[in-house]
């Protein structure tokens, strides 16, 4: 459901501090000794022998795992005699230069961040990550807790209430809007009625297209963008119909007066 990286600590190296003098002396070059490390650090993969209708991997591991294979590691040779890394170059542990750290309250701490993979519900992976949390603070050291920091689910749950607050309240100014300028109730309800029906044919395609309704996707469905055309319609459908009444009025009354005339 999800993948999850941590930040915080230091990273483990191994560090090869050489002593210029001494390489000179045996005419090595720093360029050596980073070709000799790269050359004896090396997992290498040697094809497959078939057998009885199976076949076996055949490779050659070669990755460094102490300070001793670093140090025996050959650069070369002098009258005989082989250099190896520790004769020129002292062999430690460290760690990585850091470029940053979590911190929090003031305090460094170790900061894991899950991420969900593609196709999943937001709201499901944060309520597994919170009871995966519960599981993993049960089996910690004393004195040693995880906290969320940030939970996706209370920005979904917001987000669905504003929603659905701004399109109630959205109807409503709808309504009272197009009463006051065109002032036909008729006319500012079917305005207001095409609100819950775009939101209704929206969420349709939504959950036949398996779209979760997370913040970009809610995000997506704008209000003004689902009511402009309507207002824009039923403002121009009622204009011409005023005209249209204004015109069949105008000739009832031509007509009355031809009668009377008669």
């Amino acid at each position: 459901m999800c993948e999850i990286n941590t930040l915080g600590g230091f990273v483990k190296q191994f560090h090869v501090v050489p002593y210029p003098d001494k390489m000179i002396s045996f005419g090595l070059s720093s360029m050596d000794l980073v070709t000799a490390l790269e050359r004896n650090n090396l997992n290498v993969g040697a094809g497959y022998i078939e057998k009885s209708g199976e076949q076996y991997l055949v490779r050659i591991p070669g990755q460094i795992a102490n300070l001793n294979e670093i140090g025996n590691i050959i650069l070369g040779s002098r009258q005989g005699t082989p250099i190896r890394v520790k004769d020129v170059a002292d062999i430690l542990i460290g760690k990585e230069l850091r470029t940053g750290a979590a911190t929090q309250n003031g305090k460094e701490v170790v900061l894991g961040t899950v991420h969900m993979l593609i196709g999943e519900n937001s709201r499901l992976v944060a309520q597994a990550a919170a009871k995966k949390l519960e599981e993993i603070n049960r089996n910690l050291p004393e004195g040693i807790v995880t906290t969320p920091v940030y939970d996706r689910t209370t920005l979904v749950d917001k987000t669905i209430h504003t929603v659905a607050k701004n399109l109630l309240e959205g109807a409503a100014l709808v309504i009272v809007v197009l009463l006051l300028f065109l002032g036909n109730m008729r006319a500012a309800l079917i305005a207001a009625f095409v609100i819950p029906l775009s939101m209704l044919f929206t969420f349709t395609g939504m959950v036949t297209n398996h779209v979760s309704a997370n913040l970009m996707s809610l995000g997506a469905i704008d209000f003004g963008i689902i009511v402009d055309g309507a207002i824009v319609i039923v403002e121009n459908s009622i204009r011409r119909l005023a005209h249209e009444q204004m015109r069949l009025g105008a000739g009832i009354d031509a007509h009355r007066t031809s009668r009377i005339g008669i």
